[in-house]
């Protein structure tokens, strides 16, 4: 079997229950540097709240540069009530912040995939959420999250005032609306297209640059335009009637995480977070799992890993190009759910309890 060139995973565990669902993504790592000689190079490092703890910042300047020089960053998770009251500029989610900007990452992708296994799960009818597969494309470092001026200032009569700012440039929407078209391309050729564009000036524009984007190069494929909060109503009342969703930070933060909520297995989703192509066709990029840091059961193995392995399985796609291993990891875990082994979050009547490594190990034999 021929080597291929070394490939570089920054690994960043964080907090929580970060720690161990990382853990079952190295042993998978290891499993395919073995039995596929694929040579991943990993190097683990701190992040978040953990990098706090012993450096007085949620990312150093040496973990954001290996971050620079990896092929991909697979982070777990961040944050915890432990450090609700830290400044703003310390707290561990500014970590994940400052790598989407300063790694330009630009394009958030986020599937809600309702598995067939856990139909039963979603708060929704099964005939609304059975075989649901919705890709999100949220705009990751424009918006009202990194708009300026910001800030909370005094005012008069001993009042304050928070100001964040909602602002979008032309390139900022066109590029996130080429990831979409070009992503609908591979699905079922439809893009639904999310703003305020009725009572926001920058919803406007997103809506008229999409447009125009569409005219210009993308007319094979379908586009609808959808108000954000229409949207939001339609994800309970018809959610199989979207394939792309395109949007911008804010509203995509939320209306992905309504969709994820309606597969039932938050534990189950993953996400990769891309940066733009370079003359020789490498990105930046980051995944990480959709579930947060869950303290309240960290270091009790029975966190779900299932979310991280997947998105290890995104890596393998969107930056290596690897779509044979990656479609090979996401059947393994397909074939591990048909046997009914779940975690402590997804455990149902008729299947089996298992902790966070046997899940793991059982990917890897399905694997084999």
């Amino acid at each position: 079997m021929i080597k291929v060139k070394k490939r570089k995973f920054l690994l960043l565990p964080g907090d929580g229950i970060g720690p161990e669902v990382i853990g079952e993504v190295k042993k998978i790592i290891n499993w395919f540097n073995k039995n596929k000689s694929l040579d991943f190079e990993t190097e683990e490092e701190m992040v978040g709240g953990a990098s706090y703890e012993k450096h007085g910042t949620p990312i150093t300047d040496e973990v954001f540069y290996k971050a620079l020089e990896s092929e991909a960053v697979i982070l777990g998770a961040v944050g915890g009530p432990k450090w609700d009251d830290l400044e703003f500029s310390k707290k561990p989610e500014r970590a994940l912040l400052k790598l989407r900007k300063e790694l330009k990452l630009f394009a958030n992708l986020r599937p809600a995939i309702c598995f067939k296994q856990l139909v039963d799960a979603s708060s929704l009818k099964p005939e609304l959420v059975s075989d649901l597969d919705i890709m999100f494309v949220r705009e990751l470092t424009g918006g009202i999250y990194f708009g300026e001026p910001r800030g909370i200032k005094p005012i008069d009569n001993g009042e304050r005032k928070g100001i964040n700012t909602h602002v979008y440039t032309s390139s900022e929407i066109e590029r996130v609306a080429r990831v979409a078209f070009d992503l609908a391309k591979k699905r079922n050729n439809k893009v639904t297209s999310c703003e305020k564009s009725n009572v926001m000036e920058a919803g406007q524009l997103w809506k008229e640059e999409v447009k125009a984007l569409h005219e210009k190069e993308y007319q094979d494929v379908e586009l609808q335009h959808m108000l954000a909060d229409n949207c939001a109503m339609q994800l309970v009342r018809n959610p199989k009637q979207f394939d792309v969703i395109v949007t911008d930070n804010l509203f995509g933060d939320m209306l992905s995480d309504e969709a994820a909520m309606l597969t039932g297995s938050l534990g189950l989703l993953p996400s990769a977070s891309l940066g733009a192509k370079d003359k020789n066709g490498n990105m930046r990029s980051l995944y990480e799992p959709v579930h947060g840091s869950a303290p309240d059961i960290a270091g009790k193995g029975i966190a779900n890993p299932i979310a991280t392995i997947l998105s290890f399985a995104m890596a393998l796609k969107y930056s290596l190009d690897l779509d044979k291993e990656a479609k090979m990891l996401e059947k393994s875990v397909q074939s591990v759910l048909d046997e009914g082994l779940r975690t402590k979050d997804i455990l149902s009547k008729g299947t089996k309890e298992v902790s966070t490594s046997e899940i793991g190990d059982a990917i890897i034999s399905k694997l084999q």
